[in-house]
């Protein structure tokens, strides 16, 4: 096939799936004098918004087409014409040394996933141990809690089958460029994502499919001879001469081990003590801390696209903001929601943590993102190698307290903010959080390193985006969960110094979203391969 870039379509022209493909293809005939009728199958690899000039706002398309006479086309040297690259995701060479166990994977969010699927893939059956719930009673649980405001670890959006990235959109933007990211998007598709997230430039899934996307790949596994433990949570490791042995699940099961691939999530905070009694390496690291922000998706499409706000072929429009304050930290929003909500992530008892999540149609009247402030290690109240943890417990149990102490969040509006007054009621913006919001002043909460910057970067960014700082937008606090504030230190092949332990994904330090963390998975699952040949029981 031949890859053809840089295609343009009015909105009018992609107002539909059918009318889109009519209209390119009549495009590249017109553009490069082709013959309509040798051109055979067209796959769209890459559609994209241009809303740069709001009075102009087109898609930009890269377009996969089946057509005769490749080699002559080739030869004319068209810039916007190469050979569609040939990608073969799962050529992967074997090593000799036989396991003596099967592979174990710690935790089954995007790393675990795509680390037991290649696995399976490849012949090795690896077990899984999942310390939460598989999805259906992830829900109920969670939806439980919601009502009664009755804690649970397991009530958590942050454990269970899928880990966090289950409860956050499942968006799947990413800022590397690894051909595994493809094979990441067919898989989600095969197991029932919709088909856009292969060429949509921002693709997402939506937390409502994405729940039985990730069972059906759950489902593949166990068909693939793997095995998947839910309520599985591993309290210690069992190691000898820097060589990990077994694991101890549930306080009481002892699972042998060779090779054990550690994804537990960044909020995994128990495991992450037992790493460190256990001398495993780990190291502090940035992260960011802040709050939610939410306003109405009214607002962020009229900003982004002025009088095409609502025209049909466009959808519920985001945004991506950052600024240098100066007091030389950074602001950026992150984990846009388009349509969504803010919801509740909290993972310890006495604690307040904020995430955002839409569903797959984004319709939701609220916008919301994380507005964040880079914190670095020197911020943190020692040098231990979890202090980046108490670093985010303290900000946590302040917004339990100050929030009345029964899971509420400390909420304030944007204009009160700025005025540092405390609001009394809300405007045209009403909060999406449950259980429910109460009125702070955010500076009760952080320190001034970080409001000023968000003071600062609120004002500038409400002139790229134009209300973006209006009285009645609302800030939820506390987001502290951005990324990990630890790194499990490993070597090149993804191994730490206790041979036989693979840190892996976002909770080890080695991703920032579901798709690098899932691309990291399948490649720490390489090493696997790569070094042993399967368990033969």
């Amino acid at each position: 096939m031949l890859r053809i870039i840089d295609m343009k379509l009015s909105l009018v022209k992609a107002v539909n799936p059918e009318s889109e493909r009519f209209y390119l293809k009549k495009s590249i005939v017109r553009t490069f004098d082709l013959i309509e009728s040798n051109i055979g199958k067209m796959v769209l690899y890459k559609k994209a918004i241009d809303a740069r000039k709001k009075d102009h706002i087109h898609f930009v398309y890269s377009v996969d087409i089946e057509v005769k006479n490749e080699n002559l086309i080739l030869s004319k040297g068209h810039r916007q014409i190469t050979q569609t690259p040939l990608i073969k995701h799962l050529e992967i060479p074997q090593g000799t040394t036989l396991l003596k166990h099967r592979p174990v994977i710690i935790g089954f969010g995007p790393s675990g996933i795509f680390a037991a699927l290649l696995l399976a893939k490849k012949g090795y059956r690896p077990i899984v141990l999942e310390r939460g719930l598989d999805v259906d009673h992830r829900h109920e649980i969670i939806e439980q809690f919601l009502k009664t405001r009755q804690f649970s670890e397991q009530a958590s959006i942050l454990f269970g089958e899928g880990g966090a990235g289950t409860y956050s959109d499942g968006k799947l933007t990413t800022l590397i460029n690894d051909p595994k990211c493809r094979f990441v998007l067919e898989t989600l598709v095969k197991q029932g994502a919709p088909e856009e997230i292969l060429y949509l430039n921002k693709p997402h899934v939506g937390t409502d499919l994405l729940r039985g996307v990730i069972k059906n790949i759950r489902h593949e596994i166990i068909r693939l001879g793997g095995e998947v433990r839910f309520n599985a949570c591993v309290t210690d490791f069992i190691i000898q001469d820097h060589q990990l042995k077994g694991l101890i699940i549930n306080h009481q099961d002892k699972l042998e081990v060779q090779s054990c691939l550690l994804g537990v999530g960044h909020s995994a905070r128990d495991t992450f003590n037992v790493l460190y009694e256990q001398k495993v390496p780990l190291a502090q690291k940035p992260f960011a801390i802040g709050v939610r922000i939410e306003h109405s998706q009214t607002l962020i499409n009229q900003s982004q696209y002025g009088s095409n706000a609502s025209h049909p072929s466009l959808g519920a429009a985001d945004y991506k903001l950052s600024y240098q304050a100066n007091n030389h930290r950074s602001a950026y929003t992150f984990c846009m929601c388009p349509g969504g909500y803010v919801v509740c992530a909290t993972s310890e008892a006495q604690g307040v943590v904020t995430n955002g999540m839409s569903e797959s149609k984004r319709d939701s009247s609220n916008a919301n993102s994380a507005l964040l402030v880079n914190v670095t290690p020197e911020d943190f109240p020692s040098t231990h190698p979890l202090a980046g943890i108490e670093f985010q417990r303290h900000f946590e149990q302040k917004a339990f307290q100050l929030a009345g102490s029964n899971y509420d969040a400390p909420a304030q509006k944007v204009g009160d903010f700025l005025n540092d007054r405390l609001s009394t009621s809300y405007g045209s913006v009403i909060p999406s959080y449950k259980p429910g919001i109460r009125w702070v002043r955010m500076t009760d909460i952080f320190p001034n390193y970080i409001t000023n910057t968000m003071k600062e970067a609120l004002i500038d960014f409400n002139q790229k985006i134009k209300g973006f700082a209006s009285d009645d937008a609302i800030l939820t606090g506390v987001e502290t969960r951005s990324s990990s504030p630890v790194r499990i230190l490993r070597d090149d092949h993804h191994q730490s110094t206790i041979i036989g332990l693979y840190p892996m994904g976002e909770g080890a330090g080695y991703a920032g979203g579901i798709m690098s963390a899932a691309v990291d998975g399948m490649k720490t699952a390489e090493q696997i391969i790569m070094q042993f040949a399967p368990y033969q029981k």
